[in-house]
């Protein structure tokens, strides 16, 4: 059985009044104690645990994302067939000579694409006045037999790169960066 103690220090008193003023700051103050029996405080949360990654450290770049470069004359690329979540992030180049140029980001189930994401130049646009460069990031999802593709048309002046990182697994489950 623990022992209890009376502590009588004007100078805690102040201080806890002053920093706890809904313990009796404003009122008729509060007397302090002190007990010899140990009272455990348990932290239950995730972090507390360890094992809980931060979410936005899980979608960090690392040695295990997969880079895709393309550009000149026109053709498309798988960028991944594996189901999950995907961080995208794409850089890319195009200069406007006449024709429309573009880099366009799509789904592929076999039969029929889906863009995701879409830059391009139009059709007449001045070789001067059409540049287009960006940087630009995005998650996708893949489900069982989609392929996730990066398509290029134009002339040689369409460049493009984009690195890919798998964030989550298909059931949304983190995965960590290796």
């Amino acid at each position: 059985m623990g022992q209890e103690f009376i502590i009588n220090s004007t100078d805690l008193e102040d201080k806890i009044n002053q920093l706890l003023p809904s313990q009796g700051g404003r009122g008729a103050g509060v007397d302090l104690s002190a007990s010899t029996t140990i009272i455990p405080i348990v932290d239950l949360t995730e972090s507390a645990e360890g094992s809980a990654f931060r979410a936005d450290l899980q979608t960090a770049s690392s040695f295990s994302t997969t880079t895709v470069q393309g550009g000149g004359a026109t053709g498309t690329q798988t960028v991944v067939n594996t189901t999950g979540y995907y961080k995208c992030v794409i850089s890319y180049s195009i200069a406007g000579d006449g024709g429309a140029n573009n880099v366009i980001l799509r789904l592929n189930d076999g039969a029929t694409t889906k863009i995701v994401w879409m830059q391009q130049t139009q059709n007449g646009s001045a070789a001067t006045g059409a540049n287009l460069h960006d940087t630009i990031e995005l998650i996708v999802f893949l489900s069982a037999g989609k392929t996730l593709e990066i398509l290029h048309a134009g002339g040689s002046d369409c460049r493009y790169s984009i690195s890919t990182h798998q964030i989550a697994d298909v059931n949304g489950n983190l995965t960590n960066p290796t």
